[in-house]
């Protein structure tokens, strides 16, 4: 298992196109990863559940892999949320 708490920074948090982004980007690995927020946990790679969360800039979340390509899932998607989702 590979795990990553990081800081959300980017100005609109997961929501609409920078959660689409985060699910594509997810979707690429064969990995089971989730992302927990608060006491709410759910999978990466569900559009519905990463918008559920309501993640906002400055909310804390923990991305959680599982699998033969885990390092690789966690490192590209801290990766993303890192350089704000390609924000501007």
């Amino acid at each position: 298992m590979e795990k990553r708490t990081i800081t959300i920074k980017n100005k609109t948090g997961l929501h609409a196109r920078p959660a689409a982004l985060f699910v594509q980007t997810a979707g690429k690995f064969l990995s089971e990863i989730t992302v927990k927020k608060d006491d709410k946990e759910v999978n990466a790679k569900s559009i519905m559940g990463i918008m559920a969360l309501g993640v906002s800039q400055g909310d804390e979340v923990t991305i959680i892999a599982r699998g033969e390509d885990e390092k690789e899932a966690v490192e590209a998607l801290v990766d993303l949320l890192e350089n704000k989702l390609n924000e501007e």
